[in-house]
């Protein structure tokens, strides 16, 4: 935990982290102008007050409270905003949009939660720190009342912030009870924030974790992708698993604590697991199209190995197999993230990486044919560049020989893909008769032996590399004579 300076530093470095802020945001002054001229109190809060004190930059989104109800806070936006929405104000919340920058107006809340069903009853409060009071951490339980720029901080947020510690408003029991979720979010800013759940907090979550099945499983998905794509995910996600809240959300995931690796070079799969995604994050810029934050890349790096559990085998000279544990894995990714309601070109494109991570070491030392290569690039299509960084970022082992040579072979194998692209478009390999060439050159009408023709055109394709449609039409023509005269 780093040192705190005391608190008149914090609060007079807070101030000039909010003016520089508010000093590039006129038109976010204008409209706190109109709004007080109505009669009502408005405060920057949240996040927007968090980010500005942690990292000074360009905002993002920005947060208002205000004692105004909906109806007043549109009037006040008539003539000020370039667009509003309000697709939030049943909780209170109104949208806007002015010169490009974005705001989301809240009025004051008091909510009142049914606890079996974490329902909120919507009620509006009277009051900012009754307001705070209800937010999820106390580093976002901080506001700036506008346009007098005062520092408004009950619960010590700017200490917490200083120390990088999360604690809550409230007791962590009664946060979490009013809303699951804040448990997921506690991970999510470990990660993103780097910072320190306070003792209470995580005994808390680790307490009352099942209690994350009553949210839903969009609300779950949109927490664990955030903390995916943070720069550092694993003290995140090792919370999770340690608080019992993976348990109910991946359970794939602490199921791989048990499981040793059949390298023997790690505490456990799990452990592997965490080193791989994050050889995965460095990977990550190495290659276009996919040169930023990847949640698919993340997602793969993170589940590849799940099938080890159900496939483990004990072997003759305590050896531990796990054979086809990619094809098993695949199954229970495309399970999972399906229950995480994430999209099908997600849970796709996942399980396809899942299930060929493994397909670079069938090839031996890197004896690869033109024909091997052609199906590597043929199966993996267009997750060929991230099957490329996932395949690498598996390489853990400890012996700097054996992973120098690892990458030697796989370095050779993309240079074997480049020139055999380049020779023959690997990126959209077909036959060299399409199916109505087919047809003409044997005569069918469509149906399945059309299939069965155009698939063996392909195997024919990946073996040889382009036929030409001179010799693939007399070579298919063989071919249908020989199945003829068999049938």
């Amino acid at each position: 935990m780093p040192d705190v300076p005391p608190r008149a530093a914090l609060e007079a470095a807070s101030r000039l982290a909010i003016d520089a802020l508010l000093g590039g945001a006129p038109a976010l002054l204008a409209l706190a102008d109109r709004l007080v001229a109505a009669g009502h109190e408005v405060a920057l809060v949240g996040g927007s007050v968090r980010d500005a004190i942690l990292r000074p930059q360009a905002p993002g989104d920005l947060d208002l409270a205000t004692s105004a109800r909906p109806d007043e806070v549109l009037a006040a936006l008539a003539g000020w905003a370039d667009a509003t929405w309000d697709v939030g104000i049943a909780f209170g919340t109104v949208g806007a949009r002015r010169d490009g920058q974005q705001y989301e107006i809240t009025t004051y809340r008091a909510d009142a939660y049914d606890r079996a069903t974490r329902k909120p009853e919507v009620t509006y409060g009277d009051s900012l720190l009754e307001d705070l009071r209800r937010r999820d951490f106390t580093i976002n339980a901080m506001a700036v009342t506008l346009p007098d720029r005062t520092l408004v901080d009950p619960f010590d947020g700017l200490v917490d912030l200083a120390a990088l510690r999360l604690r809550t408003p409230a007791t962590p029991e009664e946060s979490f009870a009013d809303d699951p979720l804040r448990m997921m979010r506690a991970a999510r800013f470990a990660a993103q924030l780097q910072v320190s759940v306070a003792p209470e907090v995580r005994a808390a979550m680790t307490a009352m974790a099942e209690r994350i099945t009553m949210v839903s499983a969009e609300r779950v998905r949109d927490e664990l992708s955030k903390l995916l794509l943070a720069d550092r995910p694993r003290p995140g996600i090792e919370l999770l698993v340690e608080s019992g809240l993976a348990d109910h959300v991946l359970p794939e995931l602490p199921a791989l604590r048990l499981e040793i690796d059949e390298h023997h070079r790690h505490k456990d799969v799990y452990e592997h697991s965490l080193i791989v995604l994050e050889q995965a994050i460095e990977l990550e810029r190495a290659h276009e199209p996919t040169s930023g934050a990847d949640l698919v890349l993340r997602l793969a790096a993170l589940l590849h190995d799940i099938g080890k559990p159900r496939t483990r085998r004990f072997e003759r000279g305590g050896r531990v197999s796990f054979h086809h544990h990619e094809v098993v894995g695949a199954k229970l990714a495309r399970k999972r993230l399906a229950a995480l309601r994430y999209p099908n070109a997600v849970v796709d494109d996942v399980a396809m990486l899942v299930e060929l991570h493994l397909r670079f070491h069938g090839y031996g030392s890197g004896e690869w044919t033109d024909a091997a290569v052609r199906r590597y690039v043929r199966d993996a299509q267009e997750q060929l560049v991230r099957l490329h960084k996932l395949t690498r970022a598996d390489c853990t082992t400890r012996n700097a020989r054996k992973a120098a040579a690892l990458r030697r072979t796989y370095d050779d194998l993309e240079r074997r893909i480049g020139e055999l692209a380049a020779a023959e478009e690997l990126a959209a390999i077909r036959p060299d008769l399409d199916g109505n060439a087919i047809m003409a050159v044997l005569g069918i009408a469509p149906g399945r032996e059309v299939g069965e023709a155009y698939r063996w055109l392909l195997e024919r394709r990946l073996d040889e590399g382009p036929l030409g449609p001179e010799r693939a039409e007399a070579e298919l023509r063989a071919w249908w004579a020989q199945r003829t005269t068999a049938d």
